[in-house]
């Protein structure tokens, strides 16, 4: 199983912007072929910290999900919101 941490810094002003686009984008993700779990998760200390937190079930089904339209469409205009790039890390679930 793959995991990826996505993380990310958003204004003030863009947050609620960025929230109802990751929305969508996670809504359709959901309903990809090896997607196991997709979710937005916020800074508890720091409101302009978020991350998506995925898990998928192994790296080909996640190349995949990256060539569909709604992540083509979204992902451009949710990076326009953030401040600074996004850092991403994958990770392999061993146990």
């Amino acid at each position: 199983m793959i995991v990826v941490y996505a993380n990310c810094n958003v204004s003030d002003e863009s947050s609620e912007e960025f929230i109802a686009l990751a929305a969508k984008l996670i809504e359709e993700t959901r309903k990809e072929n090896g997607n196991i779990s997709y979710e937005l998760i916020r800074g508890t200390e720091n409101n302009n910290l978020f991350a998506f937190l995925e898990k998928w079930a192994d790296k080909e089904v996640l190349g995949i999900h990256m060539k569909t339209e709604h992540f083509k469409i979204i992902v451009p205009k949710l990076n326009d919101l953030m401040d600074g790039d996004m850092q991403i890390s994958i990770h392999e679930i061993l146990i």
